[in-house]
């Protein structure tokens, strides 16, 4: 059956068809209603390429998800198998590419945009200085940002608030008898580790506890377990550790293990994503939540807003990120919980005095740990 004869037998016209079956608010709900359910009794299907023809469009959305090393991240596998069904299920294709993070990732935009590939694009990992957002705004194209970023002009973003989530955890492990609280990060050129970092010294300040001690890396496993070994070799290792996500926090584990240590027993840990491995570390991990179905699905709703032209400002959300306790984090060390106490009366520790803050920074031949 084609759109005129299903028009004709609901005696309507075809353009009220067409918006009805597209779902356009200005057709009436029960004019819709009716569309739908006789397009459903024929088994009519709509022409894709016939609309797109229509309304200009190429019936794709990008998605440029960042590599690293010929690997991808866990986390934003998990947000492509959510959101490419939903994609599907409103007509659109997903176009994929992987790129490394900076001038390669930008590259990838531009051959999406320019070659006219796409219709909106899904972008991934926000920084604070984002090169790949402005020029997505100086070349017009709709586009939904998964996560915020200081970057100057109005975008359609969702993001989770990491800053709010690192206070709680970090209020969750004072409660625990915990005074010396570290935080494995990433580059905190990332906005989703600013904020992060934000949160855990608020939630230092907040309990009147000096800022434990900060490492930096790509959030990757290795570097988890990496960092995690750096803060066990300190004279005065923290009795719990913030990890910026998941991986980083799945090899911090595995660090702790390696020299005899258990978290929640001799050293809490606490990371973020809840990704399906989470629940499968030994011990299992407690973590912040990101909702992936329910975020993909808000996500695609927006673009799909935005590429029938409605304004970026009104798509600007922030959404809690729900604490999931599991085992890898609990009460203080009790001789730990005593020399805490002792620090927050204001004892001294001579023997900490060179232990500053680090970071891994890029140098000559590879990361270098820079002090501050």
């Amino acid at each position: 059956m084609s759109i005129r004869s299903l028009a004709k037998h609901l005696g309507l016209s075809v353009t009220t068809v067409s918006r009805a079956l597209a779902g356009y608010p200005d057709v009436a709900a029960a004019t819709r209603e009716r569309v739908q359910q006789e397009a459903a009794r024929t088994g009519y299907r709509p022409n894709p390429v016939a609309q797109r023809l229509r309304v200009g469009r190429r019936g794709t959305v990008g998605l440029v998800v960042p590599a690293e090393q010929g690997t991808f991240d866990q986390f934003f596998l998990a947000m492509l198998g959510a959101v490419g069904p939903l994609l599907s299920r409103a007509g659109l294709d997903l176009v994929m590419m992987g790129a490394l993070p900076g001038e390669a990732e930008l590259h990838a935009y531009r051959q999406l945009v320019e070659l006219h590939r796409v219709d909106g694009i899904l972008l991934a990992r926000t920084l604070r200085d984002d090169a790949r957002i402005r020029y997505l705004l100086d070349r017009g194209v709709p586009f939904v940002a998964h996560g915020r970023s200081e970057t100057a002009g109005v975008f359609a973003y969702l993001d989770l608030d990491g800053e709010a989530a690192f206070a709680e955890a970090t209020e969750r492990l004072v409660g625990f008898g915990h005074r010396d609280i570290g935080l494995i990060n990433a580059p905190e050129h990332y906005m989703f580790a600013q904020h992060r970092a934000a949160g855990w010294r608020r939630g230092l300040a907040a309990a009147g506890l000096p800022e434990g001690p900060l490492l930096e890396a790509e959030a990757t496993e290795e570097n988890g377990h990496r960092l995690m070994s750096m803060l066990l070799a300190r004279r005065r290792r923290p009795t719990a550790v913030l990890c910026a996500t998941d991986r980083m926090a799945v090899g911090a584990l595995h660090a702790l293990a390696s020299v005899g240590l258990r978290a929640g027993r001799d050293v809490s840990v606490i990371g973020y994503d809840d990704l399906p491995m989470a629940s499968y570390t030994d011990p299992p991990l407690t973590t912040l939540e990101q909702p992936i179905p329910r975020m993909a699905q808000r996500l695609v709703e927006m673009l799909l807003a935005l590429l029938d032209g409605a304004e970026p400002a009104l798509f600007c959300e922030v959404w809690r990120a729900r604490l999931i306790a599991r085992q890898s984090d609990g009460s203080a060390p009790r001789m730990m919980q005593r020399a805490g106490k002792r620090r927050a009366l204001g004892g001294n520790h001579a023997e900490d005095a060179g232990d500053a803050v680090r970071r891994d920074v890029p140098g000559p031949g590879g990361l270098r740990r820079a002090r501050r």
